[in-house]
C-alpha cells in the first residue's frame, strides 16, 4: 500500500468517526453515598455511576469517578476543576446545571438509637437534644437556616467520606441524640457495618425530593453533556436498562 493511500484511509476513517475523536473524559466527584454512588472501581459503584457510564459511553465519553468530601466536590465542580457531582438536590447547588430528568427520589429522616423515645416534632423539638449533620449537605431551606443559627449550640457537623459512619456510631454510643440522612443510604451503611437494628427512624423532614447528577456552569460543553444525560435517561427507561440497573441495587425505577 502506498504511503499516500495509507494516509488517505486514516483521514477518511477519522472524518467518518468524529464521535471518537471529540470524546471527553467526564469527571464525577462526590462523597460515598451508597447505593447512589459507592467506592470507585467496585463491582457495584452505585447506580448513579452506572447510569452515567451507560449513557456517556454511548457517545464515546469515559467517566472518571472519584470520591472526596461533599463540600470539596461542590467547590471543585463549581470552579470547573471537575465536571459533575451525583446525588445532588437542587438546594445543594442551585447554580449548577441540572437535567430535567432526576435520578431518583429520596426523603430525609432522623435516626436515634433503638429504644430511644425521642421523636422529631418540628424544629423546636431539636432544641434540647444533640443533632448530627454532614457538612455541605442541603436539607431544605428552613432546616438549613436552623442549622446555621445553632451551629455552635446543639449541632455537631462532620465531614469526609466516613461522615455517616461517624454519626451512626455517635448515636449508638449516646454522643448524639439523632442525626439526619437518607433512608436509602443509612440502611445500606448499617448493612455494611453489621449494625442493622441498632438504630431506628424517629421522624422525617418533609416530602421526598428528586436527586440528580449536576454539572459545572463554568464549562461551555457541559450544557451539551447535561442534555445528553437527560435524553439518555429517557432512552434507558424506554429500553428497560434503567430498571435493570436499579434492580442490581434492590431498587425500582422512581417513576
Amino acid at each position: 500500500m502506498s504511503k499516500f493511500l495509507h494516509t488517505l484511509i486514516i483521514v477518511l476513517f477519522a472524518s467518518a468517526m468524529p464521535f471518537f475523536t471529540h470524546a471527553d473524559s467526564i469527571s464525577i466527584r462526590a462523597d460515598v453515598w451508597y447505593p447512589m454512588n459507592g467506592e470507585p472501581g467496585a463491582e457495584q459503584p452505585g447506580y448513579m455511576i452506572e447510569l452515567a457510564t451507560e449513557i456517556l459511553s454511548k457517545s464515546g465519553h469515559t467517566v472518571d469517578y472519584r470520591t472526596m468530601p461533599w463540600e470539596r466536590a461542590l467547590n471543585e465542580v463549581r470552579k470547573g476543576t471537575e465536571d459533575c457531582v451525583v446525588g445532588a438536590y437542587k438546594e445543594d447547588a442551585p447554580d449548577f446545571l441540572f437535567p430535567d430528568e432526576p435520578w431518583g427520589m429520596d426523603n430525609t429522616a432522623f435516626y436515634v438509637a433503638t429504644g430511644n423515645t425521642w421523636r422529631y416534632q418540628g424544629l423546636d423539638s431539636l432544641n434540647a437534644i444533640k443533632l448530627g449533620v454532614i457538612g455541605g449537605y442541603a436539607y431544605g431551606d428552613e432546616f438549613d437556616e436552623y442549622v446555621k443559627q445553632n451551629q455552635h449550640n446543639n449541632i455537631q457537623t462532620v465531614k469526609g467520606d466516613n461522615a455517616l459512619e461517624k454519626n451512626i456510631k455517635k448515636v449508638i454510643a449516646g454522643r448524639l441524640t439523632t442525626f439526619i440522612d437518607s433512608p436509602l443510604v443509612v440502611e445500606a451503611k448499617l448493612k455494611e457495618m453489621g449494625m442493622a437494628g441498632k438504630i431506628e427512624i424517629a421522624g422525617s423532614l418533609g416530602d421526598p425530593s428528586p436527586m440528580y447528577i449536576a454539572c459545572t456552569p463554568a464549562k461551555a460543553n457541559m450544557k451539551d453533556i447535561v442534555q445528553l444525560l437527560n435524553q439518555g435517561t429517557l432512552d434507558l427507561r424506554a429500553s428497560g436498562k434503567l430498571a435493570e440497573i436499579m434492580a442490581r441495587y434492590g431498587l425500582k425505577d422512581w417513576k
